[in-house]
């Protein structure tokens, strides 16, 4: 896939330095191998607790020295004030620790982008055809408000000029236009309004030129996918696994100052792999 070869090489490129908090886990630890080898990334295993850890915590979150102190026995809070404090420039989580948890960590060590007050994700969608998407939010937002929605748009959009180089955003819902009513077409309507992207959108409206210019909708080729829920976009990139044969890369947290990602507890090496490359030409 091509979005994939030039993210490995634009991680070659940078060299930067995650930290994985996950060291001693086996698939992490030959997957940091792999890495070092390939020259993706420079893998840092923690470090002690500094006074500089301690000085980023209360910096980020305003937190009590003594306070900080004690967070930063946990790992993953470590590794995030690591990223704080300039040791490391992305932080690579979650092949042991539950998703909420390695938010939690980056929230209070590493903090949320200017202008974001939601912690998203996406997936890198990889198909058959060629076609290479990002689909968000598919793993943590529930139920999000259009406040929300319009976070995660914008985080989207972010991400995908950073990927693939150019982000055509369209939030989705059963309704294109005012061809619905309800809450969720609402919820959509008042996102799409706050960040000037297009929605509501339905599937085929925003993915089939054809379609949407009959119903007069825009053009038809968005690249990145806003679901309304998570129910929409978790069913829609595993339909996309199952029926189209895509492959789905991540999910990748975005919003943070410096990039975090987190990984699935059923990640394989190469899973771990990839993620990090990607992080990395995210950093």
């Amino acid at each position: 896939m091509a979005v994939l070869d030039n993210v490995f090489e634009r991680a070659k490129a940078r060299r930067a330095r995650v930290v994985f908090p996950e060291l001693d886990e086996p698939r992490v630890a030959a997957a940091t191998a792999e890495i070092r080898a390939a020259g993706l990334a420079e893998p840092l295993p923690l470090a002690e607790v500094s006074d500089a850890h301690v000085a980023a915590l209360v910096e980020v979150r305003g937190l009590k020295a003594p306070v900080a102190r004690r967070m930063l026995a946990r790992p993953l809070y470590r590794a995030a004030a690591m990223v704080a404090a300039g040791e490391a420039d992305a932080m690579v989580a979650g092949a042991d620790a539950p998703t909420r948890r390695v938010i939690e960590a980056a929230s209070i060590g590493i903090g949320l982008a200017d202008g974001v007050d939601t912690v998203s994700s996406f997936f890198l969608m990889l198909f058959p055809d060629g076609r290479e998407m990002i689909f968000a939010d598919c793993a943590v937002n529930v139920a999000p408000d259009s406040s929300e929605l319009a976070d995660i748009a914008r985080a989207s959009a972010a991400s995908s000029e950073a990927l693939l180089g150019s982000a055509r955003v369209a939030l989705l819902s059963f309704s294109t236009g005012t061809s619905g009513s309800g809450a969720s077409v609402e919820t959509v309507r008042a996102a799409a309004e706050a960040t000037g992207f297009a929605g509501p959108l339905q599937a085929d409206a925003a993915l089939n030129a054809a379609i949407a210019a009959q119903k007069g909708a825009g053009d038809g080729d968005a690249n990145v996918l806003i679901f309304p829920g998570l129910d929409a976009g978790n069913i829609a990139y595993k339909l996309a696994q199952e029926l189209a044969g895509a492959q789905a890369v991540g999910p990748f947290l975005q919003g943070f100052r410096k990039p975090c990602s987190d990984l699935s507890r059923g990640a394989t090496v190469q899973d771990i792999v990839a993620a990090t490359a990607v992080t990395v030409a995210m950093s």
